[in-house]
C-alpha cells in the first residue's frame, strides 16, 4: 500500500532560515536583550555572560544559545486530569485551543461584547471541554466579579474544576504563579507527579523589542524548576514594536525567543520550551493589530517553521478573527488561519474562539471553529488507499445504469472517508427554510446550549475541590474578601 502524502505549507528556503537565524545571534551578542529581573541578570552573570548592569541588558553569545538549544527537550508530553489521555507535542502533531486571556465575551443574546462573570468562565470551561477537536483547554476569559489581583489564579481555579483537559494558562503578576502551582500539584497528588505528567503550560511574553520584563523572566524561572513548559510568545508588531518587513520581525522573533529558552535552560537544565508568539502586522490606518491579516498569518507560518528547525515545539496565534461578530469575516479569517497552521504542523494552536484582536470570546464561535478543527485533522489525514486494486475492480460488467449508492464498497468506506460536521448547513433549500432558516451563529447557540444541557460537567473528586477552595480562599483573603463568588455545581 502507498502511504498518505501529509500535506505540507512552508515560507522560507533553508539559506532564508540560516540568514535570519545568523542574524539573531549577531543581535544577542553584540546589542544584547534588556532584563528587569535582578535573579535572571545573576543567572547571566554565572554563565560568564556580558552583563551591563546600569542599562539592565545582558549579552548573549552563540555558543551558550546552542548549548541551551541542545539541552531543550524537541517533544513534550502533556497529560489530562486523568493522567490516561497522553498528548505529544512536537514534530508535526497539533493540537488546538481556545485562545486567551479575553477580557470580553460576546454575549449571542444581545449581539454584544461584554464583560464576562464567574458563570461565563464555567460554561467556557465546560464547553471547551466537551468539543472532541480541541484537544487542549486555556483560561480563556478573565472574570470581572473577582479582583484583578487574583483573575489568574482564579480563571485556573474554575478550568481545573470544570475540564478535565490539559490547560494553556499564565500569571499576570509574579505572586500568582505559586497558588496556581499549588492547584495543580492538588491536581496530580503532588509536585513528583505534576513534574512527570504536565497539567498545565505557562505562557512567557517578552516585551517587544527585546526586553523581558520581571514578571515574564520570573513565569520562566518559576516554570523550569516546577517541570512546568513555558510557551514563549514573542509578540513584535511589524513597524510599530518590530522592524516592518515580515522578514525583519522574524529575526526579532527569533532573537526574543531564544533568550527566553536561555533563561529557562539557565534556571534548569532541560526544562520544557514550546517555541511560540504571537505577532501581528500593524494596520497603521487603524491603530490595530489584525490577527486575521494573512502577513500575520505569514509570520506565524515562518517563525514555527524555523521552530521546527531548531528541533522545538511550536505554537502560534492562528485560526482566530478580528470580526465583532460571527459573520462572514469571522469565518474567512478563522478558517484561513486554521488551514495554514495545520499544514505549517504548529504543535500548540491557539485562536478558537476568540476575536475583536484577541479581546473577546465567544462561545458560539468556539463550536464553529471546533468543527473547522475536525476538517483540519481530516486534511492532515490525507488522501489515502484504501484497498488493492484502488478501483479498476469497482466497474466490472460497468452498465449506463450502475451507481454506487448500493455497493457494499460505499457502505464499508463511506464513514472513513468523510467527517460530518454538526452545524455546518447541507440541507436543501427548501428543508433550510422549513427547518427556520436560522444562520451558522444560530445553530451554533442551539449547539452551546444543547451541549451544555446533556453534558453535566465530570468534576474532581469531593477533597480536591476542598483544596482547591482553600487555596483560592486563602488568596482573596489577602484582598480583604471573605469568601469566593458563589459556583453552582
Amino acid at each position: 500500500m502507498i502511504p498518505s502524502l501529509r500535506p505540507k505549507f512552508e515560507l522560507l528556503t533553508p539559506e532564508l532560515i540560516q540568514k535570519i537565524m545568523k542574524e539573531a545571534m549577531n543581535i544577542l551578542e553584540k546589542q544584547g536583550v534588556f532584563v528587569e529581573n535582578t535573579e535572571v541578570m545573576n543567572l547571566f552573570r554565572e554563565s560568564g555572560m556580558k552583563v551591563k548592569e546600569s542599562e539592565r541588558r545582558v549579552f548573549i553569545t552563540p555558543q551558550l544559545v546552542q548549548e541551551c538549544l541542545s539541552q531543550a527537550p524537541s517533544v513534550i508530553k502533556l497529560y489530562d486530569r486523568s493522567q490516561q489521555l497522553e498528548f505529544k507535542v512536537g514534530e508535526d502533531e497539533i493540537h488546538f485551543d481556545p485562545g486567551s486571556a479575553a477580557v470580553h465575551l460576546l454575549d449571542h443574546k444581545i449581539q454584544q461584547q461584554r464583560k464576562p462573570w464567574t458563570e461565563d468562565l464555567i460554561r467556557f470551561s465546560r464547553l471547551t471541554d466537551c468539543l472532541e477537536h480541541l484537544h487542549f483547554q486555556s483560561t480563556g476569559l478573565i472574570s470581572s466579579d473577582v479582583p484583578e489581583t487574583v483573575a489568574d489564579s482564579y480563571r485556573l481555579f474554575i478550568s481545573l474544576q470544570f475540564s478535565s483537559k490539559p490547560i494553556i494558562t499564565g500569571t499576570f503578576l509574579v505572586r500568582g504563579f505559586q497558588p496556581m502551582y499549588e492547584m495543580l500539584k492538588v491536581i496530580r497528588g503532588n509536585q513528583k507527579s505534576l513534574k512527570e505528567k504536565p497539567l498545565a503550560v505557562f505562557d512567557a511574553c517578552p516585551s517587544p523589542p527585546l526586553n523581558w520584563s520581571h514578571l515574564t523572566s520570573q513565569s520562566l524561572i518559576d516554570c523550569a524548576r516546577a517541570g512546568i513548559p513555558s510557551e514563549l510568545i514573542s509578540m513584535g508588531m511589524t513597524g510599530a514594536t518590530s522592524p516592518v518587513t515580515l522578514v525583519g520581525t522574524l529575526v526579532q522573533h527569533v532573537a526574543e525567543n531564544l533568550s527566553g529558552l536561555v533563561i529557562s535552560q539557565l534556571a534548569e537544565k532541560g526544562a520544557p520550551v514550546i517555541f511560540g508568539g504571537s505577532p501581528s502586522s500593524f494596520d497603521m490606518r487603524k491603530g490595530t493589530t489584525p490577527m486575521g491579516a494573512i502577513e500575520t498569518m505569514m509570520i506565524d507560518s515562518a517563525y514555527s517553521q524555523i521552530g521546527k528547525y531548531l528541533h522545538l515545539p511550536t505554537h502560534a496565534y492562528m485560526g482566530l478573527s478580528d470580526a465583532k461578530i460571527n459573520d462572514s469575516q469571522s469565518g474567512m479569517e478563522s478558517g484561513v488561519g486554521a488551514v495554514l497552521a495545520a499544514l505549517s504542523g504548529i504543535n500548540v494552536i491557539s485562536g478558537p474562539g476568540m476575536m475583536n484582536f484577541e479581546s473577546c470570546q465567544s462561545l458560539e464561535k468556539l463550536v464553529i471553529d471546533n468543527e473547522i478543527c475536525g476538517m483540519m485533522y481530516r486534511l492532515l489525514e490525507g488522501i489515502s488507499q484504501r484497498e488493492e486494486p484502488l478501483a479498476e475492480h469497482l466497474f466490472e460488467d460497468f452498465k449506463p445504469d450502475t451507481h454506487f449508492l448500493s455497493m457494499l464498497h460505499t457502505r464499508n468506506w463511506y464513514r472513513k472517508e468523510h467527517i460530518f460536521p454538526k452545524i455546518v448547513d447541507r440541507d436543501t433549500y427548501g428543508d433550510w427554510g422549513r427547518k427556520g432558516k436560522k444562520s451558522m451563529a444560530e445553530r451554533a447557540h442551539q449547539e452551546v446550549e444543547r451541549i451544555l444541557q446533556e453534558n453535566p460537567p465530570a468534576l474532581p473528586d469531593k477533597d480536591v475541590v476542598k483544596e482547591l477552595k482553600k487555596i483560592m480562599l486563602f488568596e482573596f483573603k489577602k484582598e480583604g474578601l471573605s469568601e469566593l463568588p458563589e459556583i453552582k455545581y
